[in-house]
């Protein structure tokens, strides 16, 4: 019993640690950035910090996974199913960004020459701006998952 309740209050701790993360840098760190400095320059300082951002995130969900399968509960229950249907999602989608969409939009950022002074319809400019909303829509996607993942501890606790 006290092992089990071990690693549920570590899984909500991983999952705290996750929505918190993501909802800090999306909604706090990132706007004060890009309203603190030029486009060019907070693009810069956002560029140092993505590698670490979304690997975060890769490692969150990797171990939230994991602490599922750690944890002893009826695996039939409609919130343990819909958990691991959330947890193998955001590893799946952390997993993408990582290793292709993030690689992807950095290679597509070198090819703009100022994000200040070229202009929006430039090729270049078209081609990071769609990765640019898919990387943004799948953070948004990401967090909603951790926060339904967070609603439906309650329920998998029993």
């Amino acid at each position: 019993m006290l092992m089990k309740i071990s690693w549920f209050s570590l899984y909500k701790v991983v999952l705290a640690l996750w929505v918190g993360g993501m909802s800090i840098f999306t909604f706090l760190i990132a706007p004060v950035i890009f309203k603190s400095y030029g486009k060019d320059m907070a693009s810069d300082i956002v560029g140092h910090i993505f590698p670490r951002y979304f690997l975060y995130d890769l490692i969150l969900a990797a171990a939230a996974l994991a602490l599922f399968f750690l944890l002893s509960i009826e695996r039939k229950a409609f919130a343990s199913r819909l958990s691991l249907v959330l947890l193998a999602a955001a590893l799946i989608v952390n997993v993408f960004i990582v290793f292709k969409l993030y690689p992807d939009a950095v290679q597509a950022k070198q090819e703009v020459t100022s994000f200040e002074r070229e202009s929006p319809d430039s090729p270049a400019r078209r081609k990071f701006t769609r990765l640019h909303a898919l990387s943004a829509s799948l953070n948004l996607f990401l967090l909603v998952d951790g926060i339904m993942l967070l609603m439906a501890v309650p329920a998998t606790e029993k």
